[in-house]
């Protein structure tokens, strides 16, 4: 029998609201289950310097390297907070895995930033560290985006079933899990981040909790169909997408100005709801069930608008929690699993879904101080 090793996943999406950590317990690369998580949230300030990054300003530079040390920071206390949950001590994990804030992702220029301070998260934790999962995909002509459906097969996979993992977090994007084949997914536009921002500017608030904003405005139909005419929608996959093309500048160019802020925020939840049953539906002949996870698998009019969708194709909804691993859960599980994955050289089948050349082993280390002294 293999010996029981565990992991800690870190992930930031592009929601940018905080950390989730997550340890892992695995044998091999063979996921078992979560033991622990803790959540870290960004501060305001912290989460303005990290959006300021998204466009060209001066002294870029100097501001990245301060603050993927305060990501470190940040990070390292996310660790900290879940080892004392679980009682477990530095010294029994064998690799973080941190997937690092994303503030650029390009694929069309073939780069991708996610920012983090990882020697330093290494050094402070004194774990063995891994990060940097997306330049191998992209240096092999991959988008180096989504990186998850690898995770999704071995943990959601049916052998009966053709099965869709769909993660609302900041971005939409779908694992196609069918049986006997390899995974595939893509991004299929944006979920919480244009909702959030559109909240913060009109209420001021973090997210539209639960949709309860969203409930009192009504969708504007030529609005959304305008939405749906953007290009990205209707472009064939391997694709992926985030804050530098679905952002507040984008928004406004469809908008008059005299639109009811809570009618708006309602359409923006039925484009997130129709672009993904769009591409559910488009992705192959037949799909048996949808699993949602991610910070969207909270907003209940969010499910319930793409429940509506998904009927007429009959299929059924759930969260990843019928399949015993937490909604938002599943993305820094899937960054423990990567570092299992890195860990062990295994090279990851994501090239279905990033369209690179081939499996890699994905990821950079950087080896913890007690490791390092037995190389």
């Amino acid at each position: 029998m293999k010996e029981i090793k565990y992991y800690i996943g870190l992930m930031s999406g592009t929601s940018m609201d905080g950390v989730d950590a997550v340890i892992a317990k695995m044998t091999g690369t063979t996921f078992m289950e979560v033991c622990g998580h803790a959540f870290v949230p960004y501060s305001t300030v912290l989460k303005e310097h990290l959006l300021a990054l998204q466009t060209p300003a001066i002294d870029e530079l100097h501001r990245s390297a301060l603050l993927a040390q305060q990501l470190a920071q940040l990070n390292a206390q996310a660790v900290t907070t879940v080892l004392q949950q679980t009682n477990l001590a530095a010294k029994e994990i064998t690799a973080i895995g941190c997937h690092g804030q994303t503030i650029r992702h390009v694929p069309g220029s073939h780069y991708s930033v996610q920012l983090m301070n990882w020697a330093l998260l290494a050094e402070l934790c004194n774990i063995t560290t891994v990060g940097d999962f997306r330049n191998q995909d992209l240096s092999a002509g991959g988008q180096g985006a989504p990186l998850v459906p690898a995770f999704h097969q071995a943990v959601f996979a049916d052998q009966q079933q053709c099965r869709i993992v769909l993660n609302l977090g900041g971005i939409a994007n779908i694992s196609i899990l069918q049986p006997l084949r390899a995974p595939f997914g893509f991004d299929t536009g944006p979920a919480n981040m244009l909702m959030d921002a559109w909240v913060q500017l009109n209420w001021q608030q973090d997210y539209d909790k639960d949709g309860h904003l969203a409930r009192n405005g009504k969708v504007l139909p030529s609005l959304l169909e305008s939405m749906l005419q953007h290009a990205y929608f209707s472009q064939p996959y391997p694709k992926s997408t985030g804050r530098d093309l679905f952002n507040l500048q984008w928004l406004n160019h469809y908008l008059s100005g005299k639109e009811n802020p809570a009618d708006v925020l309602r359409t923006l939840l039925q484009l997130t709801a129709t672009t993904t049953v769009n591409a559910i539906a488009s992705s192959v002949p037949k799909v048996d069930s949808v699993f949602v996870c991610g910070g969207g698998a909270q907003n209940t009019l969010l499910k319930q608008t793409i429940a509506e969708l998904l009927k007429p194709h009959q299929i059924s909804l759930y969260t990843t929690d019928e399949l015993n691993l937490p909604a938002q859960l599943v993305e820094a599980a899937a960054f423990a699993w990567l570092a299992a994955c890195w860990y062990q050289r295994i090279p990851i089948a994501v090239h279905h879904a990033t369209g690179a050349s081939g499996a890699r082993i994905l990821g950079c280390g950087y080896w913890s101080v007690s490791s390092a002294k037995n190389c």
